[in-house]
This record gives structure tokens, sequence and C-alpha cells, in this order.
């Protein structure tokens, strides 16, 4: 009699042989499950589910939880953040900076409202992250970083208080309250529309209102 054995496991004939269109579709799915729930709150089951496939896919493409936790992360992170240090560290003036840094944050936002509650858990739990992050998308390191932004930052709110415009401020203090004042809304979105009444495109509204007018505040808040 013929012995069976028994095979490694393995995608079912029905599911899709691996290519770049089911990773891809998987990926979509835990980004959206993972920025909803967090790390810890996602399940593989959910993640299967939002991208149609069965978790036995999701364990052959990611191998585990981790694993895809840390793909959602780095590509989250990848979608702002290279393009947010390019203006900062670009030719630009301040009030360029400014505006741009707003268009490009609170847009991207409403089109992705839980990212940065979702980036401040992960860097909360995950504080290696932050140097991994950086050399993933932008290919530099925090001590590469700092300089390419910081001095020419510093040059420039330097020459604003000389020239009357600016009142003092350290480039560390410039982008805390310039970044603050763009993501704070979003990641205490959910407090914030139950203390002001508001349902999603009252929340839509309202933020369509802050990005007509932060950067005026912005600047009229640094001016002597």
């Amino acid at each position: 009699m013929r012995r069976l054995t028994r095979k490694t496991a393995r995608p079912r004939a029905a599911d899709p042989e691996p290519d770049g269109n089911t990773e891809q579709q998987i990926l979509d799915a835990a980004h959206t499950v993972f920025l909803r729930h967090g790390t810890s709150g996602a399940r593989i089951q959910d993640i299967a589910a939002e991208a149609g496939v069965n978790q036995a896919l999701v364990h052959y493409y990611f191998r585990s939880k981790a694993r895809l936790s840390e793909a959602v992360f780095r590509r989250a992170a990848a979608q702002l953040l290279p393009r947010v240090i390019e203006v900062m560290a670009a030719e630009l003036s301040i009030e360029d900076k400014i505006a741009r840094v707003v268009q490009l944050e609170i847009d991207h936002l409403l089109r992705s409202p839980y990212l940065p509650g979702y980036i401040i858990s992960e860097l909360h739990h995950h504080p290696e992250r932050v140097r991994q992050l950086l050399s993933a998308v932008t290919g530099m390191t925090p001590e590469d970083v700092r300089p390419k932004v910081f001095t020419r930052l510093r040059r420039q709110l330097e020459a604003g208080v000389r020239d009357g415009r600016f009142r003092p401020m350290s480039p560390e203090q410039f982008i805390v309250n310039l970044f603050s004042l763009c993501i704070f809304p979003f990641a205490a979105r959910p407090m914030l529309m139950a203390l002001l009444g508001l349902d999603e495109q009252g929340f839509e509204r309202f933020i369509a209102q802050r990005r007509e007018h932060l950067a005026a505040f912005i600047l009229g808040a640094m001016r002597p």
C-alpha cells in the first residue's frame, strides 16, 4: 500500500499564487485595520476579512502579526514624513514652509484621520522604531536629519529676528508648534467631536476652516 506523507502547509490550490497584487491587497487591508484598532487591537482574522482572503494567506505573505505591523507602520509614516522633511530643509521662506506643511499635513490627514493616533501609539510602545523609520523612509539617521533641517531653520529664524519680523524662537520650538497645531485635532478626534458636538461631516468642515486660517495664525503668533 502506498504510504501517505504529510506535506508542508501552503495556500490551497484555489488561493492565488504568490504575487505582488495579493500581497499589496493584504497590506492595504492591514493598513486600514491597524490604523483603526492599533497593533494590540488588530486581529489577523479581521485583516483577512478586510482583504477578502483566508488567514493562511496573511501568514503566507507576512509570517507574523509583528512583521505585518512593522510593514504597515513603515508605509504609514512614509506617506507623509519624507515630503515634510523635504519642505523643512528646502530653500523656502519661513512663510512658505509653514503654508506648505499645513497643506501637506491637513490634506493627508483628512484622507487618513486615524494615522496620528496610530503612529503616536506605535512610537510609545516601540520607541526603537524612530531610527528604523527615518532610515527606511529617508535613507538618513536622526543624526543626518537634524543638521539638514535645524541648521537652515535656525539661520532663517535668527535672520527674521534681526529683521524685526519674528520674535526669538528656537527651531525645535518652531517645529513642535507647527506639527502639533496640524496633528492634534486628528490625534484627539473622538474627544473633539464629542466636546464640539460634531459628526463626521461637521469634523471635516471644522478642519477645512482650520486649514484656511492655521498658517496665518502661526505666523501671527511669531510676530513681535
